[in-house]
This record gives C-alpha cells, sequence and structure tokens, in this order.
C-alpha cells in the first residue's frame, strides 16, 4: 500500500502531545505578541501557550499529519 503524503501545511502548524492529543496555537498569537504595546501581560502570556484542538475536528487533522 502508497504511503500517505503529509499536509505540508498542518504539519507547521499541529502537533501531538505525549498523550496523543491534537495540539495547535492559539489565535490571535502573533499579532498580540510582535507588539508589545497590545494586550494586557496576562493575556500575552496565556496566548504562548498551545491550546488543543477540539475533538470532533481530531480525526480530520490526523488524516492531514499520519506519521506526526
Amino acid at each position: 500500500m502508497p504511503k500517505i503524503k503529509t499536509h505540508s501545511g498542518a504539519k507547521k502548524r499541529f502537533g501531538l502531545t505525549k498523550s496523543g492529543k491534537v495540539k495547535r496555537a492559539r489565535a490571535y498569537k502573533q499579532h498580540r505578541l510582535n507588539n508589545t504595546v497590545k494586550g494586557r501581560p496576562r493575556h500575552r502570556r496565556r496566548l504562548k501557550r498551545y491550546g488543543l484542538v477540539d475533538k470532533s475536528n481530531v480525526k480530520q487533522i490526523m488524516r492531514l499529519i499520519p506519521y506526526k
């Protein structure tokens, strides 16, 4: 059976935790963290941490990154 190609955009955006959950970057991260004046420090710290993908989308994303 042939190998499945990994989606190059998805491999840059998603990763896996050690327990197998799919992690993602938080929304508005680049916009808020580049300009140090914008946003409260607490909010900027929260944006640095990764978020988890909703369970309704996990199957679809795992199809895009099969070997990760």
